[in-house]
């Protein structure tokens, strides 16, 4: 199985990307979670798109990359949560190694230019305050017309970060699908 990069959403580190991690490493899988924020970790959203906008979305990628690195020539998954997802999805479009994107909550634009054959599978809220329907519209057609072998779940009635137990948008049987669903794919890449 291919290495995973697991990039976390603008709270940080939390718990629950522990959690995942675990999971998917009982799973068979080889799982990195680098901490892109430093040891800062909130539960509030203000705080974390604080943080995310003092570190500044260049030097997220650039903590994103290095943490890739050691493991690019491996064809690395790319997975995050929400702002992770967005990021993950930047640096799978720029490595032509990568194996598979599993994006959590969270999308990004794509270049008109972009060319892929990855398989990817986004699983969201619907509706999502983060992810508008006409959004998610445009780019599952982009990424089609890129190429990739786009998969989407919609998760109707649950909160963005659906999946996290200790925020309030945590919905039990929606994450449960998510990785059930989220496993078989990472077991088929």
């Amino acid at each position: 199985m291919a290495p995973i990069l697991l990039l976390h959403s603008m709270y940080g580190l939390r718990p629950a990307v522990h959690a995942a991690a675990d999971r998917l490493r009982a799973a068979g899988h080889d799982v990195h979670v680098p901490d892109l924020y430093d040891g800062r970790v909130v539960d509030d959203p203000e705080e974390g798109a604080a943080i995310k906008e003092e570190i500044g979305r260049d030097e997220l990628l650039r903590r994103a990359v290095s943490a890739a690195a050691p493991h690019i020539g491996q064809g690395l998954v790319y997975a995050g949560f929400s702002l992770g997802g967005s990021i993950a999805q930047n640096l799978a479009l720029a490595d032509g190694k990568a194996r598979g994107l599993l994006l959590l909550h969270g999308t990004s634009d794509l270049a008109d230019d972009v060319s892929t054959e990855l398989a990817v599978q986004l699983h969201v809220a619907d509706p999502d305050t983060y992810e508008p329907v006409d959004w998610l519209n445009a780019w599952y057609l982009r990424m089609r017309r890129a190429g990739a072998d786009v998969e989407v779940y919609r998760y109707g009635g649950a909160g963005h970060l659906y999946t996290d137990p200790d925020l309030d948008d945590y919905d039990a049987e929606a994450a449960e699908r998510t990785w059930a669903i989220a496993e078989d794919f990472l077991d088929d890449l």
